[in-house]
Parts: C-alpha cells; sequence; structure tokens
C-alpha cells in the first residue's frame, strides 16, 4: 500500500543525488577556469576569489555524502542504482579534488601577479584546454549516461601527459638558464603537474560513468582493452 510513496521517494532522492552531483561539477570546473585565467591574466582578485569559493565545492561533496548515505541506509538500493549512489558519491570526491587543484594553481596566480610579466606563462593554455576538454567530457559521460566516451578518456588524456612532460621540460630547462625568475618558473611547473592531474581525475570521474551505466570496472581491466 505504500510502495507508490516509498518509489516517489526514493526518486526523489535520487534526483537530488544527480542534481547535486551536476552543481558541483559546474562549480569545480567553473574555479579551474577562473584560476587559470587569474594566472594568465595577473588577476589577484579573481585568483582570491577562487580561493574562496572552494568551500562551496567542499560543502556539495558533504551534501552528496549525506544524501548517498541516507538513500542506502532507507531504501538499500540494488543493482543499477546501487552503481548510482556509490558512483555520484565517488565522482564528488574526485570533483572535490579538482576544486582543490584549481585552489592552488589560484594560489600560485596570486604569488605570480606580484612579479613583472612572464610570456612563458602562455605555455600553460594547451594543457587547460585539454584538462578542460576532458572534464567536460567526463561529467557529460555521466549526465548523459554515456559509457563510450566515459571510457574513451583513458586514451585521450595521453596527450594531457605529453604535453605535460613538453612544458615540464622547458620550464626546468629555464631555471637551470638562471634567468632570475626561478620561483616563477617553479610555481609553472606545479601549475602544469596540477593540470595533469586534473587529467587524471577527469578519467576517473569517466571511469566511474563506465562502472554506472555498463557495470564495468575499468581500472581492473588490461591496458589493451582501454584502448
Amino acid at each position: 500500500m505504500h510502495t507508490p510513496h516509498i518509489l516517489h521517494d526514493f526518486d526523489q532522492a535520487i534526483s537530488a543525488l544527480r542534481g547535486e552531483v551536476i552543481a558541483m561539477a559546474g562549480k569545480a570546473r567553473h574555479n579551474l577556469e577562473r584560476a587559470v585565467h587569474a594566472l594568465l591574466t595577473r588577476n589577484a582578485e579573481l585568483a582570491n576569489a577562487v580561493i574562496a569559493d572552494d568551500d562551496e565545492v567542499d560543502e556539495h561533496e558533504r551534501h552528496i555524502d549525506q544524501l548517498g548515505m541516507e538513500i542506502l541506509v532507507r531504501f538499500h538500493p540494488m543493482a543499477s542504482d546501487l552503481r548510482m549512489v556509490v558512483s555520484s558519491m565517488k565522482i564528488s570526491m574526485n570533483l572535490e579534488r579538482i576544486s582543490d587543484h584549481a585552489t592552488n594553481i589560484a594560489k600560485r596566480a596570486r604569488k605570480m601577479s606580484t612579479s613583472p610579466e612572464l610570456p612563458d606563462t602562455t605555455l600553460i593554455e594547451p594543457l587547460y584546454t585539454m584538462a578542460d576538454h576532458l572534464l567536460r567530457d567526463a561529467v557529460s559521460a555521466y549526465t548523459d549516461h554515456n559509457a563510450a566516451l566515459g571510457a574513451s578518456l583513458h586514451a585521450r588524456d595521453k596527450e594531457l601527459d605529453r604535453l605535460h612532460k613538453e612544458s615540464t621540460t622547458t620550464f626546468s630547462s629555464r631555471l637551470e638558464q638562471n634567468t632570475g625568475r626561478s620561483e616563477d618558473y617553479l610555481h609553472l611547473i606545479l601549475v602544469t603537474r596540477s593540470l595533469e592531474r586534473v587529467g587524471d581525475l577527469a578519467v576517473n570521474i569517466g571511469e566511474d560513468s563506465v562502472f554506472l551505466e555498463a557495470a564495468r570496472d575499468l581500472r581492473h581491466e588490461s591496458k589493451r582493452e582501454l584502448q
């Protein structure tokens, strides 16, 4: 007799969980975009805003954990519903880490804004573009129930890894040349590392989306199967 009511409550809870993950993803991606823009434009005020807004992402993660646990305890979901809850909670952890990297980039942007302009800073733009595309498609894989898109991210991340190695080599070479900008080049090396990690975290989100839709755990499949 109470089944329709229970199902309605369950559907609402799942919808709220998905909505919270999507909102968190939008905020994390926006923070990353603004952090890189702050670095490229030497905008300390914008960098400060990114740092302050990281608390909102943390609050999203706490809320998602709370919603997920409530669903598990109250409804005891199974099969695809259980995967939805577990995957959403795991994705939120990756999004929180992405926002942390955005905050780290913003902090380095704030420090570099006090120094003279460094033309080599623009070398990070291709890395950001690639990392942002991976993150965008990882979120789309989750929101659009697109397992194929999620599975494609692993191979695409290799290009970001290549760009990361190239830029790190370039910035390290500048350090060795003793140009008087050693601290700034060290900041750029760490920024590129953060962008590379964003790509890795986007791949994680893609893998969670594959698990959600196809019940496949890509982390335990061979590299040949991933390609």
